[in-house]
């Protein structure tokens, strides 16, 4: 496969700064060449040629396993749909723009035929294409993998999945059940508060779709969990639950072999993931605003109770260094807050070249103030490129 970009051949030292490393933080400098960190140095020197960077902190680029800000450019209006190469290259830009330099992007697989608009189209191998011709042409100034969000209950998932192989960069292949009634729409009424919300369904429309979609669920749903679980095998992509409520739908997750869980919408779910082995992440919104929008487990709860590994922008990318930043002081460990959006999913993703601040790693950096608490990016490099 092509590079994300070409890598910078020229060198480039970034000292007097406040570097987060793997064991903790040192005032020094680290510099970058050919695309890689070629050395890291204690001390407040700042060499001929190099940027002073006034104590600014120095940090691993951030890697993103989980976010639907693609789907938002794609659709920036409910009934607005917008070219899908012009929506890539604006996603991108957001994403370098907000410090994040490598990204899963998150696209579903499995579509279903609706009333009231509240179906799912087929898209993932359309878009999965144009997002792999804009990578391919060196148009991308970040690295993009795909995270295919497989709809277990849905109608063309196992159709869906053929589509994909081993060359389309399938980096993580999460399970998802939006039944109603179950995981994240366990509540029924917050879950009819939604849906009639934002689709204007009568109680009549709402209680078909109900029906329609649970009988459904029964249907399909051992079937295509085996199906996805073998894709991601025959892909190579790691395997990840999503929305574990109950302990056991996280022992079903281990017994699938699953290391990550996504977003687990109860102290308890949590708790048996951590018991199980299994890597917890959470959104950076639910940090950022204190709680879930949707009435689950508060992501900061989670933290306090030493449940929380990994975390995600979701939504809102922006949120990504802000809800680490925000972990390092609730944990006095600024070091600690950045490995779980750098360091930890990185791990996570099996990526072994980035994520730390080493001699050898990939140079995705980024530089970064705090202003009154809150994070102010000051530089951002891709494979050693400046990208924001």
């Amino acid at each position: 496969m092509p590079k994300d970009h070409a890598l910078m051949p020229e060198t480039l030292t970034l000292a007097n700064a406040r570097l987060i490393l793997p064991e903790g933080e040192m005032v020094g400098r680290v510099t970058i060449k050919g695309g890689e960190i070629v050395e890291i140095a204690a001390g407040l020197a700042v060499p001929s040629g190099a940027i002073d960077c006034g104590g600014d902190i120095i940090a691993p680029g951030l890697v993103e396993l989980h976010t639907d800000n693609l789907e938002r450019h794609l659709r920036p209006r409910p009934s607005a749909h917008w070219p899908l190469k012009p929506a890539i290259a604006a996603h991108d830009a957001e994403l370098a723009a907000c410090g994040i330099t490598t990204v899963y992007d998150a696209i579903r697989v499995g579509s279903i035929e609706g009333k009231g608009g509240v179906g799912w189209s087929r898209y993932a191998r359309e878009l999965a294409d144009a997002l792999l011709a804009m990578r391919a042409a060196g148009a991308l100034k970040i690295s993009h993998h795909v995270h295919l969000r497989a709809e277990i209950c849905s109608e063309t998932l196992i159709e869906e999945l053929d589509q994909f192989g081993p060359d389309d960069r399938v980096g993580i292949m999460s399970l998802m059940d939006h039944t109603p009634g179950q995981r994240q729409f366990a509540d029924i009424g917050q879950y009819r508060t939604y849906m009639m919300g934002k689709h204007g369904l009568s109680e009549a429309v709402f209680n078909e779709h109900v029906a329609t979609r649970q009988a459904l669920g029964a249907r399909v749903r051992d079937s295509h969990e085996n199906a996805a679980i073998e894709a991601a095998q025959r892909l190579g992509a790691v395997l990840a639950s999503h929305d574990d409520t109950l302990v056991d739908h996280v022992v079903r997750s281990a017994a699938h072999g699953i290391a990550l869980a996504e977003f687990p919408t109860t102290p308890e779910a949590a708790r048996a993931c951590r018991q199980h082995g299994i890597a917890v992440m959470m959104g950076a919104p639910n940090l950022v605003r204190g709680g879930s929008h949707s009435g689950n487990v508060s992501a900061m709860d989670l933290a306090r109770a030493d449940l929380l590994d990994i975390v995600s922008s979701d939504y809102v990318p922006s949120a990504l260094l802000y809800g680490a930043v925000m972990l390092g002081e609730t944990w006095g460990d600024l070091a600690r807050g950045i490995a779980t959006v750098t360091a930890a999913p990185a791990q996570a993703a099996g990526l072994v070249d980035r994520g730390r601040l080493a001699e050898g790693m990939r140079a995705d950096l980024i530089r970064f103030k705090l202003a009154e608490g809150v994070p102010v990016l000051r530089g951002v490099w891709s494979a050693g490129a400046r990208v924001a």
